[in-house]
């Protein structure tokens, strides 16, 4: 569920202090293509666009995509965990620390339900991500070969009005879920 503060980040920071686009495409680092966890599926020197990362974070839950958004975004995780504690203070959130930009367990990683709510709700007023977390699949190009992915939210196309937001698991968190519905305004 952190990864919303990921997207959030990443599309805030978009041409700001760098000439990254969604189109844009990158190579990936080792860093991302090495770490564990959900993934969808990149390895060192991959080439994905930016869009594509954003699609791999939000629906599979790819690990990868979020230390690949924050090296290219941030310079760095640690510059990326910045940017996020920076949104976090401007959000008002007083419960909320960013450590990494997927949200495994981490003593210093932390954040309530709460915020998670508020932070969804900011979320979903930027029209990419409401676009992105309302996708049941779609089809990535990692190295310009198709890969379809799905959303984790199985609530997507099942509850009448979901909307998203975010599945997330870890052994310290189990499973997590933040939602959003809509029905009839």
């Amino acid at each position: 569920t952190t990864k919303i503060m990921t997207a959030i980040v990443l599309l805030e920071n978009l041409g700001v202090n760098n000439d990254l686009t969604l189109n844009t495409q990158i190579e990936v680092c080792k860093e991302a293509g090495a770490i564990n966890g959900s993934r969808l599926g990149l390895k060192k020197g991959d080439k994905v666009t930016i869009n594509d990362l954003l699609y791999g974070l939000m629906l599979c839950s790819g690990n990868d995509a979020a230390i690949q958004i924050a090296v290219s975004i941030g310079g760095s995780v640690e510059g990326f965990a910045n940017l996020m504690n920076k949104k976090a203070e401007e959000l008002g959130l007083k419960d909320s620390h960013f450590v990494t930009p997927h949200g495994l367990d981490m003593p210093e990683h932390y954040t309530t339900a709460y915020e998670l709510a508020l932070i969804a709700d900011y979320a979903l007023d930027i029209e990419k991500i409401s676009e992105v977390v309302k996708t049941k699949t779609y089809t990535v190009a990692i190295n310009g070969n198709g890969k379809t992915i799905t959303n984790t939210n199985e609530l997507l196309g099942y509850l009448n009005g979901v909307n998203g937001v975010k599945t997330g698991f870890t052994n310290g968190a189990g499973r997590c879920l933040v939602t959003s519905v809509n029905r009839n305004g």
